[in-house]
């Protein structure tokens, strides 16, 4: 069996060259699989329905014959989410959310984002399997938000003990679980 597409969705700001969403976009593609890892326009001033014609083109590009699988960090999961409650999309085959910020979070420069759909239908509309992953001491979604996301989207749960927002700041470089997510569905996602 060919590896999968992997498109990486960023959020707010971008994800820099060390962190573990460019790693696993180089790591997949260093072992034979294909990835996308898009730049959305104006990420530090994000705007979604330029966020939302951005993903839609790359969705459209991906390849039919091989699995395609998503992993989103962060503000990317709203994007993600937003896309799912929309009719007539493609369809992927798996998604990771991972990190996403309280659905109340109060920064003004991502509030095009919310509120965010929270629709299970969607979800499975748009992907055959989607998976949260949460860090333990996130301080942009405390842990009784995020139980609560996974609830309303009737979704599976990984909590990351003290993975805070799974990012640079957090030690997740490299992320060795996420890679074996993608290449085989390993769940529970464990930490670095």
């Amino acid at each position: 069996m060919s590896l999968p597409h992997v498109l990486v969705l960023h959020g707010w700001t971008g994800s820099g060259p060390d962190h573990w969403q460019s790693w696993l976009a180089r790591t997949v593609s260093e072992h034979g699989g294909l990835a996308d890892m898009p730049h959305f326009s104006d990420p530090d001033e994000p705007d979604l329905t330029t966020w939302l014609r951005e993903l839609d083109t790359h969705l459209e590009a991906a390849p039919t014959d091989r699995e395609r699988v998503v992993v989103a960090h962060s503000l990317g999961c709203y994007l993600w989410l937003h896309h799912a409650a929309r009719q007539n999309i493609g369809h992927v085959d798996r998604v990771l959310l991972v990190a996403p910020p309280a659905p109340d979070y109060p920064e003004r420069a991502i509030k095009s984002f919310f509120p965010a759909p929270l629709d299970p239908a969607g979800l499975r509309r748009a992907a055959t399997e989607t998976r949260l992953v949460v860090g333990d001491g996130d301080p942009y979604c405390p842990m009784p938000v995020a139980k609560q996301l996974a609830e309303a989207l009737r979704i599976e749960v990984d909590v990351l003990p003290g993975a805070a927002h799974i990012n640079t700041d957090a030690g997740y470089g490299e992320w060795p679980a996420v890679l074996k997510w993608v290449r085989s569905k390993t769940v529970p996602l464990s930490p670095r």
